[in-house]
């Protein structure tokens, strides 16, 4: 990114590169406070060229300055989801072999409980803040013989995604990929270098890492970076700063919605809002309250194929991802198919002659990608993790020898070729926008001394976006509901786990259901969910509601103020 910000430099040197909180960087001054980060980081810590470096941070100018510095300096940047302590940040720093964990002051309370782990990895951990950056002053001009042996296939960054393996997976950025997506979203979304481009979402994260930063470079434009969401700041930033386009995930649509008016939230520039994950009940009112003409959704994962890209702007199209006519079929339609799947084990589905059946008219089943040796060439990996990387990837599936790419998701098409997303197979789903890890949770909860046995698994909810976190237990031997600590695993589950991924329900059962190859089956328990009236066999539910400390009972009172909005679990 650091030759993408130099060229945008040349030719507009005084153009508004970043907007954050009230401040404006032109590119030169951006520019020139990457070469003394740049500086620092070989001088002072020895960074070598191709060397690994975690970096651990909320949004900030100066988490870009140090990314663009190390890329810059010809080091490779790990990018740490700042919200990971205990087991999740410890795996992360010891799969990318990094020697500094570089770390922001404002995620200290992350970090410290983790240091002597981090520490006997042989990990240095440096802390920052925006003073001690802005007091670097060695501005010399980075050799580009730290850049000169950089190809397009070299490694350029680590994004982390939590995948179905239970503790994150590093997906490879190679040169050629973060050129290709920067570059084509630019060009798709025909950003000019008069656009200003607002995100909230978390910069160690695919959306705003290639979906906005790289991009809004790329086209020579502003990005407008806002700390975190809020309510609060959300359209003020957007209205202040005179910001053109949005990023967004359904999440925060449905937040923004949810929220009291802002006096902002029409008197704005935006034209269109662009991202992923926005749900039919929200996708209207949405573009009617806040005046937005254009909702522009797509799909795409850091570590897939195949993105789509739906641009919105009247009733066809609306709540798809993409509609795909006689030009794609013709083109692509060899290229990408949708198979069914068993919902319990989650396999595909093959018939008496052992290939995978195809989905048909608003059949849903998983998307899979022709792999060709063309394509095979640029499919994203998993760093240091072939097992994965191979797990992604499945033969004969409609002849013998065929390799095709799983993406993991459920998709349907309907007669007019409109495409709808559907669900995310495998251990993952998604809550507060992040994903969560199934078999993560499932480990920590299964710590706590009074549960034997732990499903671990996401549930649709009314005027929710995303699946909230449910765990069916077994209890202990001679431990009951009457002798069972319900505060202490709130509280177990809140010190091991994010807070988005703490699981909101508890499902109480006698005995979890295997398949005849003892895979856990959660096909019913997802069916179910914790619709009173939809639950079979004697379990109990608990839930833990807002503001409380505790799992208490679950009922159909607590159901229908979730379904009426009277109650939000957020």
């Amino acid at each position: 990114m650091y030759v993408q910000v130099n060229q945008a430099l040349r030719n507009r040197p005084h153009h508004p590169f970043l907007i954050f909180e009230g401040k404006t960087w032109t590119y030169r001054q951006f520019f020139e406070r990457i070469i003394k980060v740049g500086n620092w980081l070989m001088n002072d810590l020895g960074v070598k060229i191709g060397e690994v470096v975690a970096i651990d941070s909320g949004n900030s100018p100066e988490y870009l300055m140090m990314w663009f510095a190390l890329d810059a300096i010809g080091a490779i940047t790990s990018f740490v989801n700042w919200n990971l302590t205990g087991s999740g940040l410890v795996h992360c720093v010891k799969l990318c072999e990094s020697r500094y964990l570089i770390t922001d002051t404002d995620v200290r309370d992350n970090v410290e409980p983790c240091r002597t782990e981090i520490e006997d990895l042989g990990v240095t951990i440096h802390y920052y803040d925006p003073s001690f950056l802005a007091s670097l002053k060695d501005d010399t001009r980075i050799p580009e013989s730290r850049r000169e042996n950089v190809t397009m296939e070299s490694i350029r960054g680590l994004l982390y995604t939590s995948g179905t393996t239970g503790l994150p997976k590093a997906v490879i950025m190679t040169t050629g990929r973060e050129l290709l997506v920067g570059h084509m979203t630019a060009e798709y979304l025909g950003l000019k270098p008069e656009d200003r481009f607002y995100t909230c979402m978390p910069l160690y994260h695919g959306a705003a890492h290639g979906l906005c930063t790289t991009p809004a470079i790329h086209a020579g434009c502003t990005i407008v970076l806002g700390r975190k969401f809020s309510h609060k700041t959300f359209w003020p930033e957007v209205a202040q700063s005179k910001a053109t386009i949005i990023q967004y995930v359904g999440e925060l649509c449905r937040y923004l919605l949810n929220g009291p008016k802002n006096p902002y939230e029409r008197d704005h520039c935006v034209q269109v809002a662009w991202g992923n994950g926005m749900r039919p009940d929200v996708w209207e009112p949405f573009r009617e309250r806040f005046g937005i003409p254009i909702i522009n959704e797509l799909y795409a994962a850091t570590d897939g194929l195949g993105a789509i890209f739906n641009r919105n702007a009247g009733p066809f199209n609306a709540n798809t991802i993409g509609v795909r006519g006689a030009i794609w079929k013709w083109k692509y339609g060899d290229q990408e198919v949708r198979v069914k799947m068993d919902v319990d084990t989650e396999d595909i589905m093959r018939d008496e002659r052992g290939f995978a059946i195809r989905c048909g008219t608003n059949e849903p089943g998983q998307v899979l990608h022709r792999l060709t040796p063309e394509v095979l060439a640029g499919v994203p990996g998993y760093y240091r993790n072939e097992k994965a990387t191979a797990n992604r990837r499945i033969t004969d599936v409609f002849e013998k020898g065929d390799m095709w790419f799983k993406s993991g998701d459920m998709m349907r098409q309907d007669e007019d070729g409109r495409v709808f997303f559907v669900d995310r197979l495998g251990d993952t789903f998604r809550w507060k926008s992040e994903n969560v890890s199934t078999n993560e949770v499932a480990d920590m909860m299964g710590k706590f001394p009074q549960i034997a046995e732990t499903n671990v698994y996401g549930v649709s909810l009314p005027g929710h976006d995303g699946r909230a976190g449910s765990a069916c237990i077994v209890m202990a031997d001679g431990v009951t509901e009457a002798t069972f600590d319900f505060q202490a695993l709130a509280t177990h589950a809140r010190v091991v786990l994010p807070g988005y991924a703490v699981p909101l329900f508890l499902r109480v059962a006698p005995a979890l259901e295997y398949t005849g190859t003892l895979k856990i089956q959660k096909g019913r328990l997802k069916r179910e969910g914790v619709d009173p009236d939809l639950m079979t066999g004697d379990d109990k539910i608990y839930w833990l509601p807002p503001g409380l400390d505790r799992y208490l009972p679950f009922g159909a009172k607590d159901w229908e103020a979730i379904k009426e909005k009277t109650v939000r679990l957020t």
